[in-house]
Order: structure tokens, then C-alpha cells, then sequence
């Protein structure tokens, strides 16, 4: 008993020591407290990799705050080509049209789905299993099924199905990007960002001078002629142009070339980064012990802001940071 008592006392003295020992962000100095705020009205309560959900059920994206609302049994999915994608966990998928409420394209696909996106009559879904496949909107009829390899665990950072031209793009939650043909209903090539067991799915994915830059949490990947990976543990991306910001988990803020090559890199020791923003000459990161560092994109000078902010769902967009029922401008 009096063992036992004593590895009890040594456990919490460790575990004490440990939590109280912990490191965070502490600025060296502080400019001022941040003076842009404003309020939504309304709580966010989820949110995906280009929308967020409101309390009312409403959605807010980059374009504002639209009049579609979700069920209360379904989860929000994103926004693509004017509509606003929603669905629950049996594969009930409603499409609803933005500038038309009265316009939903309703499909029963049996099996919980992971993204989707809309481009025209083509309506691509990426399912929780990693199937993908492809749907006319107006006939419902399935197109094309490209099986994948199953996911145990996945970040929710999870990305849509990418259009481009006669291509869809599924972002998978293995680590790849697969690209299908619409009009040949063929899938033309996989390629592996990727291999990781767990965390592995893509969690952003853009287009950058002509090249497709696509990211996991461990590793980035820039193709066009050739393919080209590097490796970080990635918090955020932001674009700007022809210049790729990330923030890592070790506090780093990376400038990147579209060949993935390093333009320049800061770090801010034990930061935790909760979001960026690129806006003009200046990058703004918000960090979790409630500061706004503001800083040039050649990532030479800048400035550390206090903001208040609390826990919660946090969204990106309109040059704000959506925090529950409140926003901090950048501009």
C-alpha cells in the first residue's frame, strides 16, 4: 500500500510538473491592443475547408452570410459553382442552389460522405470509405465509382473535390490527389502527396503559377512537369499571388515558392498559430495566447497586437478572423 502511495505522489508530481512547465507564446513586445472587432450575431458551430455554420443554421462563406439553411440532421460540406452542399450521416446529400432557394437536388447515396463539390451537372463525392464518384445532377445517375484505401483516423481539415476544366480533382483522405476525367468517366493518374498511417488526408489544395500545390499535415507536394515534396507539420496556408505562407507547429512562419523552395522563414518560439491571413504587404497571424502578429511578407519586420479572443470554432475569410459570434478585421 505504501508503494502504491508513493507512485501515486510521483505520478502527480509529474504530471503537476509537466502542465505547469508548459510553454506558450510570450512576445517581447506589445504594440497595442488590436482595435478591429465587429459581431455576427449569430455563433459559428462548425466549420468546413470554405464555409462555416452558423447557430441559425445559416451559412457564412467568403461571399457573406446566404439565406440557405441547413437541417438540423445534416452537416454543413462546403460551397462550389452557387451551391451550398449539406449532408447526413445515412448519405442523404441536398444540394441546394443560392441565388434560388426553391432549387435542391436531393440524392440518396447510402453511405456517409467525407466532400463534395459541384461543377455544371457533375456532382463529385468523396465518401468516408474513400470511394469516389461522379453523378449527373439532373439525372442522378451515377457516372463513375473509383474505389480507394480506407482511413482509420483523418484530420477534419478535410478538402472538396477540386474542378478544373474537364478534370476533377478528388483531394483523398489517404494522402493523394486523383485525377478523373469527366468527359472520358476515366481515372487518368494517383498521385501520392503523402504515406503516412494516421492525419493523412489532404488538408489544402490550390492552384499556384500553373502548378497544383496540395498538402497533408506532414507533407506539401508542388507538380507540374515534375513533382516536388517537402516536409512540415503544418497548422495554416495562406496565398498570396505567387507566394505560398505556412505556419508549422513549431511555430514557424514559412514564405514558400510555387517549387516549394524557401523565399524566407521566421519562428516565434512555442507560438500557436490559429490562422493567417495575407492582405497587400502584410501577413496576419492570429496566435492562441490572444495576439495578432502582424508582419511584412518578406518576413523581415513586424508587430505583436493583444486581442481577445475565446475557445471556439475559428474561420477564415473576408480578411476576418470568425471567432463564435465576433470578428477580428485585418483591414
Amino acid at each position: 500500500m505504501k508503494s502504491f502511495f508513493l507512485f501515486f505522489i510521483l505520478l502527480f508530481t509529474l504530471v503537476f510538473t509537466a502542465c505547469s512547465t508548459k510553454k506558450v507564446y510570450e512576445p517581447e513586445n506589445v504594440e497595442d491592443s488590436w482595435r478591429k472587432y465587429g459581431k455576427t450575431k449569430e455563433s459559428i458551430v462548425d466549420v468546413t475547408s470554405d464555409v462555416a455554420l452558423l447557430k441559425n443554421r445559416k451559412v457564412l462563406s467568403k461571399d457573406g452570410i446566404s439565406d440557405v439553411r441547413i437541417q438540423e440532421s445534416h452537416r454543413l460540406i462546403g460551397k462550389s459553382d452557387g451551391w451550398i452542399l449539406s449532408a447526413n450521416i445515412d448519405g442523404e446529400l441536398l444540394v441546394q442552389f443560392v441565388a434560388d432557394l426553391s432549387l435542391v437536388e436531393k440524392f440518396e447515396l447510402k453511405k456517409t460522405i467525407a466532400s463534395a463539390s459541384v461543377k455544371d451537372d457533375i456532382l463529385a463525392v468523396l465518401f468516408t470509405d474513400n470511394e469516389m464518384a461522379l453523378y449527373s445532377i439532373s439525372t442522378k445517375e451515377l457516372l463513375l465509382k473509383e474505389q480507394g484505401n480506407s482511413s482509420i483516423i483523418v484530420d477534419s481539415r478535410i478538402v472538396n473535390p477540386y474542378f478544373m476544366n474537364d478534370l476533377a480533382l478528388f483531394l483523398t483522405l489517404d494522402g493523394k490527389v486523383v485525377i478523373i476525367n469527366t468527359k472520358l468517366k476515366k481515372k487518368l493518374r494517383t498521385i501520392i502527396v503523402s504515406s503516412e498511417d494516421f492525419f493523412n488526408n489532404i488538408i489544402n489544395f490550390n492552384v499556384v503559377d500553373s502548378k497544383l500545390i496540395a498538402a497533408t499535415g506532414h507533407k506539401m507536394l508542388s507538380l507540374a512537369s515534375k513533382e516536388i515534396r517537402v516536409s512540415y507539420e503544418i497548422r495554416n496556408i495562406a496565398y498570396a499571388e505567387k507566394d505560398i505562407f505556412i505556419t508549422t507547429k513549431q511555430g514557424e512562419v514559412i514564405s514558400l515558392t510555387p517549387d516549394l523552395q524557401v523565399n524566407a522563414k521566421i519562428k516565434f518560439p512555442f507560438a500557436h498559430f490559429l490562422g493567417i491571413i495575407a492582405h497587400k504587404n502584410k501577413l496576419y497571424l492570429l496566435e492562441k495566447e490572444g495576439y495578432i502578429i502582424e508582419i511584412g511578407k518578406d518576413l523581415l519586420e513586424y508587430k505583436v497586437y493583444e486581442v481577445d479572443i475565446s475557445d471556439g470554432y475559428i474561420f477564415t475569410a473576408n480578411k476576418k478572423f470568425y471567432i463564435n459570434d465576433e470578428y477580428i478585421s485585418v483591414e
